[in-house]
């Protein structure tokens, strides 16, 4: 780890900025230092990195610069997005072997006024909260071990397009054009889009959420793209090819309009394949982890499933056994000759996005902040993603100009030798752009600034309040 690669990462850093200051800027104002602001303190502040800390630690201001530049400021995020899967396309080691992992992310709330807060299913605790829950495109590059997020939406409960919540909607800036979408809808929008973008990947994995949607199987498979969806143990699907047809009018009874099935094979679960004798299940290495290899049982069926409108589609059924005997079901599509282990390989492909979510929430301080209004959220998640990108193109960086010491791997005995890790890349930023120390007059001036827009915020509510008593 040369030292001179270590105190480029300011200026690194700085390049990066360079890049992605014009979608910062608006008609009238240039906020794009405020984007600088907001991402050194997400690589270099340790925790508490919420809007107003940062322009204090940083820039020693009252907060106030940083916190219009989120919450108010109308610049798009959409381009933000865009500009990452450019990136990615114009890099040539990732010309080929990517695929986009299409997952969600819940963060509990106290409150329900954040946009998009409602009781709904948190995945993080595994029941029903009040959350606000974001649905998010991760891009993998597994040969590079090279992962960022590339897209994200919050996902909007219909609650939040009824009458009662009209004020509510002003209140946190939803655009009127919003208008409800399932996740699933999200999600296939994020994947269209990344295609126009040309952003490079040839497969898409999602948990059993979206994966149990038959539908949407059927349509990436139209898209041409390969898939490997988690689905839940209830999935039916037949060992044998269904006869799909509409049945013949019957004497003195209306006409079939339906298409069903009229062999007599009956589906089973993905359960009930995996408890089969004639199912076999193979010890297979998963991958290489910081406790060694990871390994498990696998099994490959050929199955046949039924869309939404009953037509016959052939895919390949991947079943995981891990050493505390828990089950997981992946359906992928593919041709009848398709390896085994390739279809085991992409199945276990999803741990990708666990890394991105990972990284951005307990490296990059997502869960630090409490975006209340629309706006501030998008900015939030556009600004996040590319930083994880910006850690994606230094770690793929040094992979090939820092290059791991083979005679350290024959030291320790390793096939392969940990990789840096977004951690390791703070730590190193952080030596290079030490958060400034505040002086007891810096810190003076703040509190006073501080004191004194708490005192004008106290004085514009009582005096609304009173407006509103004499209006009464």
């Amino acid at each position: 780890m040369p030292t001179d690669a270590v105190e480029q990462l300011a200026d690194d850093l700085d390049t990066f900025w360079q890049h992605y200051r014009p979608h910062f800027r608006t008609r009238t104002r240039d906020t794009s230092d405020c984007a600088r602001t907001f991402w050194r303190g997400q690589l270099t502040m340790e925790d508490q990195r919420n809007f107003a800390n940062m322009d204090r630690r940083l820039n020693q201001r009252d907060g106030q610069p940083l916190q219009h530049f989120m919450s108010e400021s109308p610049w798009p995020a959409r381009p933000v997005y865009k500009q990452i899967q450019q990136d990615i396309r114009d890099e040539p080691r990732l010309s080929t072997g990517g695929l986009v992992i299409l997952d969600e992310s819940a963060d509990a709330k106290a409150g329900d006024h954040s946009a998009g807060a409602a009781r709904q299913h948190n995945g993080r605790l595994g029941k029903i909260e009040l959350s606000q829950v974001a649905t998010c495109l991760a891009y993998a590059h597994p040969a590079t071990g090279t992962w960022a997020l590339v897209d994200g939406e919050l996902f909007l409960p219909e609650c939040w397009f009824t009458r009662s919540y009209a004020a509510r909607r002003i209140e946190v800036g939803l655009p009127p054009e919003r208008s409800f979408a399932t996740k699933l809808a999200l999600g296939l929008a994020m994947i269209q889009r990344a295609q126009a973008n040309d952003l490079p990947f040839e497969m898409v994995a999602c948990d059993e959420l979206y994966g149990r949607d038959r539908d949407l199987r059927a349509k990436l498979a139209e898209m041409r793209l390969n898939y490997a969806a988690q689905v839940p143990a209830n999935t039916q699907v037949y060992l044998q090819e269904p006869q799909v047809g509409v049945p013949r009018r019957k004497a003195d009874r209306k006409p079939y309009t339906r298409r069903r099935v009229q062999s007599h094979q009956k589906p089973h679960t993905v359960f009930a394949v995996g408890r089969r004798s004639a199912t076999v299940f193979l010890q297979v290495q998963v991958r290489h982890i910081e406790r060694g290899i990871l390994e498990a049982e696998f099994a490959v069926v050929r199955v046949w499933t039924l869309t939404a409108t009953n037509q016959v589609r052939a895919e390949w059924l991947v079943l995981r056994r891990d050493a505390d005997g828990r089950m997981s079901y992946s359906l992928l599509n593919g041709a009848a000759d398709t390896p085994t282990h390739t279809l085991i390989e992409r199945s276990c492909w999803r741990f990708y996005t666990e890394r991105a979510y990972e990284d951005a929430k307990s490296e990059l301080g997502w869960d630090d902040f409490q975006a209340r209004k629309y706006r501030a959220w998008e900015h939030e998640m556009a600004l996040t993603a590319a930083t994880t990108w910006f850690i994606a193109s230094i770690k793929l960086k040094w992979r090939t100009t820092c290059q791991r010491d083979p005679a350290l791997a024959r030291q320790f005995e390793l096939e392969i030798l940990p990789a840096l890790s977004t951690a390791n890349v703070r730590d190193l930023l952080m030596s290079v752009l030490p958060v400034p120390q505040l002086t007891p007059e810096s810190t003076r001036q703040l509190v006073v600034t501080h004191l004194v827009n708490r005192a004008r915020s106290t004085s514009s509510r009582l005096r609304k309040q009173q407006e509103e008593n004499d209006s009464s």
